[in-house]
């Protein structure tokens, strides 16, 4: 085994653990929205490890390529970009449906945005820049 073997799957090995960490939180966390918020971070430190551990594994074995780290960064790429964007999308769907925050749950961030922008008044722009 060489270096690239072993730092591959030390990456794929810390992926695993933030696997296990993704499960753990949606066990543990009280309602969907805390529990997407950490499924949705460590799921995708998860991928990351997972996906640039075996390009690099796969560099560091007779059977592999620079394809094979090309692809995998690609990909990894990818999902950085887009798990985020998708969980965030999740979020406020099940706001606006109306599903309700834990009991213990401390700030409402996007409600206060929603009520703000409810009481101030409609701005009109002036015609001809006149104040």
């Amino acid at each position: 085994m060489n270096a690239l073997a072993a730092i591959g799957e030390a990456l794929v090995l810390i992926g695993t653990f933030f696997y296990f960490l993704s499960a753990l939180g949606l066990i543990r966390m009280p309602d969907v929205y805390n529990r997407m918020q950490t499924s949705t971070k460590s799921a995708t430190l998860g991928s990351l490890g997972v996906m640039v551990g075996v390009g690099i594994w796969a560099l560091g074995t007779d059977f592999g390529s620079a394809a094979w780290l090309t692809k995998t960064v690609v990909i990894a790429v990818f999902l950085l970009l887009t798990n985020p964007i998708s969980a965030h999308a999740l979020i406020r769907a099940a706001y606006k449906s109306g599903i309700p925050l834990w009991e213990g749950s401390v700030v409402d961030k996007y409600r206060e945005h929603i009520e703000a922008k409810a009481k101030a008044p409609e701005e009109t722009p002036k015609e001809g820049g006149e104040e």
